[in-house]
């Protein structure tokens, strides 16, 4: 595996691979990656013929009091995995590659609507910052297919968005959830978890189980969510939000819709805030 962080070496590298008629795959992350980061990896050799993965902890995803400084860089870890699952070449930028005017006065890219509830609401300013750095990497990539992981469902939905809006010519492949064996989500703030928070953090997923089971047995969708925030709560957790939402666009559904719908929870457990989902028609 070759590691660049130089725009140019990137892009003659990808360049000589697409006159070979190489189809190129692509996986952006932040880093400190796990098993659930290399499953893309994975997915994307399934896809493609080449696979480019980026590690870069871009700041301008990072709100005011969030965790930006203490977010786990483990470049050197990230490489042997990355080889290891036989991916081609790591772009590991510097800040100044990707904001040549400086993080702060970059250019903002802002989906509305679906990137406007939930996550929007709590983290202002997040998916700006996410569809801002997306835009760039694809730009500077150029790949034919692109995967992001579908814990992150709602940036799922800010990407493809993007792409339709920017008439990009690349294709999103989404990559299904990895847990661990007792259903929490793999997620690399995980880390952050004592071992008595790590305990309890299985009740995020068990919340979402449990609101699955509530829909199918016909109860009204506003009393699944308020009694999921309270099983949350008395799990030790502080819920942004438990909400049933339609998978296609985060619409809030009408009373009586039974298909395409999804349940979505954040919650923080100490100073780490958790994120999770569940599908209730299962693709």
């Amino acid at each position: 595996m070759r590691t660049v962080g130089d725009l140019r070496a990137l892009r003659a590298c990808v360049r000589a691979w697409k006159q070979e008629g190489r189809r190129v795959g692509f996986v952006p992350t932040m880093g400190n990656l796990h098993a659930g980061h290399f499953s893309l990896i994975e997915l994307a050799r399934r896809q493609a013929d080449r696979v480019v993965a980026s590690v870069f902890v871009n700041p301008t995803q990072f709100g005011p009091g969030e965790d930006f400084e203490r977010y786990p860089r483990t470049l050197a870890e990230d490489s042997v995995g990355l080889v290891e699952h036989n991916c081609d070449l790591l772009f590991a930028p510097a800040v100044e590659t990707m904001y040549p005017f400086g993080s702060g006065h970059a250019l903002r890219i802002h989906v509305p609507d679906v990137g406007d509830a939930l996550e929007g609401e709590h983290r202002a300013g997040h998916f700006d910052g996410v569809a801002t750095v997306v835009a760039k990497l694809f730009a500077m990539v150029e790949p034919d297919v692109a995967v992001f992981g579908q814990k992150d469902w709602q940036q799922l939905l800010v990407v493809r968005r993007l792409v339709r809006e920017l008439a990009l010519p690349l294709e999103i492949i989404a990559g299904p959830i990895v847990r661990e064996a007792d259903g929490l989500a793999m997620s690399s703030r995980n880390r952050y978890l004592d071992a008595q928070q790590r305990a309890h953090a299985p009740a995020l997923h068990a919340a979402l189980e449990w609101m699955r089971e509530s829909f199918v047995e016909g109860h009204a969708l506003g009393a699944i969510e308020g009694a999921a925030k309270r099983r949350l709560e008395r799990a030790g957790f502080v819920p942004d939000y438990a909400v049933v939402r339609r998978a296609e666009d985060l619409a809030v559904p009408d009373e009586g819709e039974r298909s395409g719908l999804m349940a979505l929870v954040a919650a923080r457990l100490g100073g780490t805030r958790l994120i999770d989902n569940l599908f209730f028609d299962l693709p």
